[in-house]
């Protein structure tokens, strides 16, 4: 289903579900370090009903699950809901194929609801009324987000700009450690409680930032097939100049938690 947003890519069209089986191989990459942060806000645990919204292949919860929540997961895209059953196979985890905007589970279904890399392709006007009314009393909204830093990793930072020759109209370049921005629309039900900002090494091989960086908007979700192939055999040869057998890429984590009022 393509996905087109003026504030996005220059408006280009792009669709993750063209690219869900290397999200699937490539992009389940979060350190333990980051599921910490979420366990030491007490969230995502035994006795809570947790909903994880643009849930992709459902690496949030697949992750969590062994903490004891029970999960409901949701995506616009059906071929990311299919891997992500496929990826949860003998797990009780509940998958939807639904946009967020037109998510409709009864009122006070969840004690948490998670957004992870996906909280800024929503329109917050419609959704956040829909994220207070399904959430209990004093329930919280759980953003996450991790990106590489390629002004600080020079790997990062070479496979951005070939990214980038291939697709410059891609927005998701030049991240920098910065907050994650609440819309304004958030402040009348909720209460921001918590943000917080860290940096992670995340461990890689030639083989696996080559499907991570394939894995991202800018190349698997929007590009033509001729373009993808074009872009991973350049990119492949810049790897093999420049990077080792393995290694890791500095990235940043970020979380915010928004309360129930």
């Amino acid at each position: 289903m393509n996905i087109i947003d003026k504030n996005i890519d220059n408006g280009i069209p792009f669709d993750w579900g063209r690219t869900s089986s290397d999200y699937a191989k490539f992009r389940d990459i979060y350190p333990q370090q980051f599921y910490q942060k979420i366990l030491d806000r007490n969230l995502c645990m035994a006795e809570q009903a947790v909903l994880d919204i643009g849930t992709g292949t459902g690496v949030i919860p697949r992750n969590m699950y062994q903490y004891g929540a029970k999960w409901t997961a949701t995506d616009i895209s059906e071929n990311q809901i299919e891997q992500a059953k496929i990826l949860s196979a003998g797990m009780d985890i509940d998958y939807y194929t639904v946009s967020t905007e037109d998510i409709d589970f009864p009122d006070q279904s969840f004690d948490v609801i998670t957004a992870c890399q996906c909280f800024f392709y929503f329109n917050h006007e419609t959704a956040a009324p829909k994220l207070w009314r399904m959430l209990k009393q004093e329930g919280s909204i759980l953003i996450l987000y991790m990106a590489w830093l390629p002004f600080e990793d020079q790997i990062a930072g070479a496979s951005e700009k070939l990214v980038l020759k291939y697709n410059p109209d891609w927005s998701g370049a030049g991240e920098t450690i910065h907050q994650i921005e609440m819309p304004d629309c958030y402040e009348e039900k909720f209460q921001l409680v918590y943000r917080e900002e860290f940096l992670l090494e995340v461990p890689f091989t030639r083989e696996s930032w080559n499907g991570r960086m394939k894995a991202c908007r800018g190349i698997g979700a929007s590009l033509s097939e001729g373009e993808i192939s074009r872009w991973e055999e350049e990119h492949k040869k810049l790897l093999a100049q420049i990077a080792p057998d393995e290694f890791t890429i500095l990235h940043y984590g970020a979380i915010a938690e928004l309360r129930r009022k």
